[in-house]
């Protein structure tokens, strides 16, 4: 399966094998040695190959993230760990293998749904941890390799703690993200190729439009939740979907711009805080 990471099985790697390469050191060394061993002995317990990666799974990959891998080192989650499986599906596109570039396309648009199924507040997520997978390669597909993995993952370092949050959040919470969430999918799955409005005025009303329908979405499944803070919640949200309705139907750039600087400004977790986290319960 292919993730970016090339595969070096530990395997076979004992303690004992270790120790006889130390030859003539000092007490302190052969302390560190046997310490050494140790941990490789551990790592290679842990070992497991990636077609048998099951929902949930902490784990750390063998050698660099990204490239072909056979195998990855499972962890409890509560030690320090470079990725987890938060989701993940069968592909089925007929007998054919898609071509990595097909692979990359369909889990770039399934593995953040089903991520969200797992940890669907996706503001929580550990600073530097993204969304990653493992998926078939050309020779894996020969042998009846379907599987994505979907994880997320440190681009450095690690981090710690299962992000299973689902099930501890309640009904209006989960109720809230899945708007949130929709959103700002809308946002960037609509985004013009150009980097101009002036280039694509069209693409970048279509986006707008999108955006808008999101939000109003969004506003009604938060109707049914009581509390002056989701209130207040709402009604910055009716405003940011009337201006990317007005930004939708501009009739021209500069009209466009006009819009959607106090559109963008109402959703933008960086300027407007009250529309990116959960709303506390009973508030």
């Amino acid at each position: 399966m292919a993730f970016r990471a090339p595969y070096r099985s530990l395997r076979g790697i004992s303690a004992v094998a270790a120790l006889l390469a130390i030859g003539a050191v000092g007490c302190s060394d052969v302390s560190d040695a046997v310490d050494s061993a140790k941990d490789g002995a551990k790592k290679a317990a842990r070992q497991r190959s990636v077609f048998s990666l099951d929902v949930g799974d902490c784990y750390n990959p063998n050698g660099k993230a990204e490239g072909t891998a056979y195998a990855v080192e499972i962890v409890p989650c509560d030690e320090a760990h470079e990725g987890q499986v938060v989701g993940e599906f069968s592909i089925d596109e007929g007998k054919e293998f898609p071509g990595d570039d097909g692979v990359t396309t369909i889990a770039d648009n399934r593995c953040p749904v089903e991520a969200q199924k797992y940890f669907p507040d996706t503001w929580a997520l550990p600073k530097g941890v993204d969304l990653f997978y493992y998926t078939p390669t050309k020779e894996s597909w020969a042998t009846g390799d379907r599987a994505v993995s979907c994880t997320y993952t440190a681009e450095k370092g690690t981090f710690s703690g299962s992000l299973n949050t689902a099930k501890s959040l309640e009904p209006e919470q989960t109720t809230y993200l899945k708007g949130s969430n929709a959103v700002y999918e809308a946002l960037w799955a609509n985004q013009p190729e150009k980097d101009t409005v002036e280039d694509d005025l069209a693409g970048y009303k279509a986006q707008a439009k999108a955006v808008a329908a999101a939000l109003d979405t969004h506003v009604e499944g938060l109707n049914g939740i009581k509390g002056a803070e989701v209130g207040k919640l709402r009604a910055t949200l009716t405003k940011a979907a009337g201006n990317w309705k007005k930004a939708a139907n501009a009739a021209d750039a500069d009209a466009f711009y006009l819009a959607y600087d106090p559109a963008f400004t109402d959703i933008d977790p960086n300027k407007s805080p009250p529309t990116c986290s959960p709303p506390p319960v009973g508030t």
